[in-house]
């Protein structure tokens, strides 16, 4: 599976992005996504995941203000950010391993490029 992601920039807290990654390669219905971040010199990290049969899951600092969704169709998984803040800043990576969610990064099969977004307060 090659995932491509996009949809990051600079935003004010507060406001809104929305992040793609589309996936070519295998069936894409297969795999669960998920999407995590890396801020400078720290660990990457799991922000939220969703499941071949569109289960989701998420990391406590975001329910409420993300929503991961996908689209079988276009082979792509969307991760909608509102009420943005600073400490959302990091690189935003997505992620395929077969079936169900995990939060563990080292249990993914395939990775995407990573998109930077940045929230200024």
């Amino acid at each position: 599976v090659q995932l491509q992601a996009c949809g990051g920039g600079l935003v004010q807290a507060g406001g809104s992005l929305r992040l793609s990654c589309a996936a070519s390669g295998r069936t894409f219905s297969n795999y669960a996504m998920g999407w995590f971040r890396q801020a400078p010199g720290k660990e990457r990290k799991f922000v939220a995941g969703i499941d071949w049969s569109g289960g989701s899951t998420y990391v406590d600092s975001v329910k409420g203000r993300f929503t991961i969704s996908r689209d079988n169709a276009k082979n792509t998984v969307y991760l909608q950010m509102s009420s943005l803040k600073p400490e959302d800043t990091a690189v935003y990576y997505c992620a395929a391993r077969t079936l169900w969610v995990s939060t563990d990064p080292l249990t993914y099969e395939y990775w995407g490029q990573g998109t930077q977004v940045t929230v200024s307060s």
